[in-house]
């Protein structure tokens, strides 16, 4: 684990720390399970636990080696004081990916405007979709090409 990362996860209260070491173990076990998805870049953006897949090299049909795009886009976790109750994966709101979930999943889960889904801390998370959810992430740019 990344050091910044740590630390952030080392200023979280007991019972949030569990929540979110298991939601970031669950986007790494997503990440290692998707054949398009390679290493994964453990960060932090705006002070939040960060995931991103890495773009992977390839060799182009004249034997160049490029860089492709990384194949996802950046999910973040995080919990807030003033919600001190609830917890969240949030992605880029520039995506569609949280109206693509809420179309999928319209009755699974709570959606804080088109930036992230958000758990509240004495429920079980919704594997399942949340696998999808994270895979649909991780994989965000090959489903739009």
């Amino acid at each position: 684990m990344n050091e910044l990362v740590r630390k952030k996860f080392e200023s979280y209260p007991k019972k949030v720390k569990a929540k979110l070491e298991f939601l970031r173990s669950l986007i790494l076990d997503v990440a290692a399970n998707t054949d398009q998805v390679g290493d994964i870049e453990e960060t932090l953006k705006w002070g939040e636990p960060s995931y991103i897949a890495l773009p992977v090299q390839f060799e182009d049909k004249s034997g160049k080696i490029k860089k492709a795009k990384a194949p996802g886009t950046t999910i973040r976790i995080d919990w807030k004081p003033k919600s001190s109750d609830q917890y969240a994966l949030y992605v880029n709101c520039q995506t569609s990916l949280i109206d693509s979930y809420n179309s999928l999943f319209p009755n699974t889960f709570t959606f804080e405007g088109s930036r992230a889904v958000v758990f509240d801390l004495e429920e079980d998370l919704p594997l399942e979709e949340l696998r999808i959810c994270i895979q649909m992430a991780l994989t965000y740019h090959l489903s739009k090409g």
